[in-house]
């Protein structure tokens, strides 16, 4: 499932194909993609 925000669809197609790249479901590959983006960008606030 989507999150409820305007996300293109190649942003979701790329998630989709992380999805089943990993053997995820939809909602599984969106929160590691979520987490993994906001550990980023936590690391480039601290430096």
């Amino acid at each position: 499932m989507r999150p409820n925000i305007d996300i293109s669809h190649t942003l979701g197609g790329r998630v989709k194909d992380y999805a089943e790249a990993n053997d995820l479901d939809l909602s599984e590959a969106y929160t590691e993609v979520l987490d993994a983006g906001l550990d980023a960008l936590e690391t480039q606030d601290q430096q």
